[in-house]
């Protein structure tokens, strides 16, 4: 007897576009009212990953974006699903994070009607559209080409981040004829609005300035600008200070380099003496600038892609456009200079050193050594909100671009290991930090892992509980409560999903990192420990 047919669906066409548009991965939860996406999804090129939970399949999304530069695809289903995403959307809102977020919706005829319809919300694109750059819903079959095709450029277009798309349920269910478009090229877009005389000001600012400092933020990294920083950096000799956000867009064994110690007096007075300070791609948020009671006392340049930011916090030589082209036209006005910019950034180095060594601290600065020396340097690492993620974000090294994925955006907790396994989709052998508590978001992706094969160790530094917290609480308050917490045995646990997994000490770390990165697939290490914090250097 011949086999049916099957029908063109919507969540076909769907899967054809997304294929014609780049994607390479989806990340995702299949969901009742999205599993005709998913359908289509099976026999074409994109390679499906389904998590465990909507929160962490947006966390993957997010280090897949990253780590790549493109857009990251995350499949969502109706109402409860998709809403468990926000918190993940959020942190890629912040950070400016390209993912692409596709949910399914009830059918067209009931929304907003109320009639108790499953998973039905009476204005889910409401939920989602104060957190995204852009928000939408598909009203016919054929609109979703070319929502779809849109939504992909608005996540890429500066300043990038993430986009909602719903497509109601019967247009996934029912059949199509709409054809998908044909492949495209889409890059990231390259723009400025500054005008000719603004840039010949800045660059003018810049060869003239007796003590020039370049400040790199994300947008360096988001625009692919890490070569044309480094040439103006060496036209000029002029140090390079970076944010957490932009760790890697420069090389931080680079003599130049100042680092990313935004808290420590020897950094925040490279910058406020600075004749000229030049910031790319950096919204001088309150993290970044001392809660924004830094004090510049020369000329700030700021580039950034949203003119409305510039001179928002600090009064500012604005060049609106993309990092990369901005400092391209820069690159072609500035003269080479012969300056004193390694001797500056190494007197920051060291007096940041000599200020850490007064301090009882060998134990967190040796772990951050332990890991350097272990992982390869081109192994992208993401760490959580925990104690040791907060040293790495000031002291650890980072000597290539995305490869140092770290939630300041919003402060996300659970972030590091989904993302770790998102960015592991790339074909990059990935680490995250994470502790206990935060580790406890997301366990269950271990399954993932397994079910995948993604090469991705996760590091959990395990204090029993919400470590920096506690010393939050400690020093506020004299006492804590309800950040200790009850622990599994993690290396149990990791082997009862499969996943091999070894307990260790800080002085046999290195060992057991290299043993877990030569296993296939991914693996767990275990550190028992209680780290602290450092207090800033003067």
């Amino acid at each position: 007897m011949a086999q049916a047919v099957k029908a063109r669906t919507g969540g076909r066409l769907v899967a054809e576009t997304l294929e014609a548009l780049g994607a390479e991965v989806a990340f995702g939860v299949p969901g009742i009212h999205a599993l005709a996406i998913w359908d289509g999804l099976r026999t074409s090129s994109i390679r499906t990953i389904g998590f465990r939970t909507e929160l962490n399949a947006g966390f993957a999304a997010d280090g897949y974006a990253r780590a790549t530069g493109r857009p990251a695809v995350l499949l969502l289903s109706t109402g409860p699903g998709a809403l468990v995403s926000l918190a993940s959307l959020m942190e890629a809102a912040s950070a400016h994070v390209p993912v692409v977020a596709v949910a399914s919706q009830i059918p067209r005829d009931l929304i907003g009607q109320g009639r108790g319809y499953l998973h039905e919300l009476s204005d889910q694109l409401a939920s989602f559209a104060p957190v995204v750059k852009w928000a939408r819903r598909a009203e016919s079959d054929e609109e979703v080409p070319g929502l779809l095709s849109t939504a992909w450029t608005e996540a890429l277009t500066p300043p990038s981040g993430p986009v909602f798309l719903e497509i109601p349920v019967d247009l996934l269910r029912d059949e199509t004829a709409v054809e998908a478009p044909a492949k495209q090229d889409h890059v990231l877009v390259s723009f400025t609005t500054a005008g000719t005389a603004q840039i010949a000001e800045a660059a003018r600012l810049l060869t003239e300035a007796e003590r020039p400092v370049l400040w790199a933020g994300g947008g360096v990294l988001r625009s692919g600008a890490w070569v044309e920083l480094e040439e103006l950096a060496r036209l000029l000799d002029a140090p390079v200070a970076s944010t957490y956000m932009g760790k890697g867009a420069f090389p931080e064994g680079d003599p130049l380099s100042a680092g990313s110690a935004c808290d420590e007096a020897a950094f925040k007075e490279l910058l406020e003496d600075a004749d000229v300070l030049l910031a790319v791609g950096t919204e001088l948020g309150a993290e970044t600038t001392a809660q924004y009671e830094l004090a510049f006392s020369g000329k700030l340049v700021q580039i950034d892609a949203v003119g409305e930011r510039v001179g928002a916090t600090y009064p500012a030589l604005g060049l609106t456009g993309d990092a990369r082209w901005a400092l391209g036209e820069l690159l072609k006005q500035v003269p080479a200079q012969g300056r004193d910019g390694a001797a500056r950034a190494a007197r920051v180095r060291a007096r940041i050193a000599e200020g850490l060594d007064e301090q009882d601290r060998q134990l967190e600065r040796g772990l951050l050594e332990t890991i350097r020396q272990a992982v390869p340097t081109d192994t992208v690492t993401a760490w959580d909100m925990t104690i040791l993620a907060y040293w790495a974000a000031a002291h650890f090294q980072v000597p290539e671009p995305r490869r140092f994925l770290y939630p300041l955006g919003s402060g996300t907790l659970g972030y590091a290991w989904p993302a770790a396994l998102g960015a592991s989709a790339t074909g990059s052998s990935t680490l995250a930090v994470v502790g206990d508590g935060g580790f406890l978001y997301g366990i269950q992706e271990l399954a993932t892992a397994r079910q995948h094969g993604l090469d991705a160790v996760v590091l959990v530094v395990d204090d029993g509980g919400y470590g920096i917290l506690r010393e939050y609480q400690r020093d506020s308050f004299g006492e804590t409560t309800a950040v200790d917490l009850e622990e599994p045995d993690f290396v149990a646990l990791a082997e009862v999903f499969g996943v091999p997994a070894e307990r260790t000490n800080p002085n046999e770390l290195g060992g057991a990192l290299e043993r877990a990165f030569a296993q296939d697939g991914p693996a767990l290490v275990h550190l028992p420990v209680l780290l602290r914090m450092w207090a800033p250097t003067s």
